[in-house]
């Protein structure tokens, strides 16, 4: 893999409305409840699902995410590992037909700076790292 171009384009919310569902790490939970000013018990409580092996962020009836405002993310500086990371999930990069696709959804995707080859595997590195039980072989 040579490199892939993203830009995150302002005011484009398409990767919160993609299927799935937003995974969380023990650092993420923290962080977001910081951020919302909640302790970590609480902010678990309100909108995370936890089960033996995952955390994720409860979806309500008729949004992807609580936290997903008109203007984008109210948890931006905050957000969860496996947004930050996106377009860079070892999935996408790994098959460049995945990779085209998701440019149907993704109008970033394509745009900016070249992010070397190198750089886009270990962003993806960090995206398997954070979340093992997504990529167990």
């Amino acid at each position: 893999m040579s490199g892939k171009r993203f830009l995150c384009l302002p005011g484009c919310t398409n990767c919160c409305r993609r299927a799935g569902f937003v995974y969380l790490t023990e650092g993420d939970l923290a962080r977001a409840a910081a951020h919302v000013g909640l302790p970590p018990e609480e902010f678990e409580a309100r909108y995370v699902y936890r089960t033996r092996h995952t955390l994720r962020l409860r979806k309500p009836r008729r949004s992807s995410c609580y936290f997903l405002a008109e203007r984008g993310c109210r948890l931006h500086p905050d957000k969860p590992t496996q947004c930050r990371l996106y377009p860079f999930w070892p999935e996408l990069i790994s098959r460049p037909e995945a990779w085209r696709k998701e440019t149907r959804l993704c109008p970033g995707i394509g745009r900016g700076r070249l992010v070397p080859g190198a750089v886009a595997r270990r962003r993806a590195e960090r995206m398997r790292k954070a979340y093992p039980f997504m990529y167990e072989e």
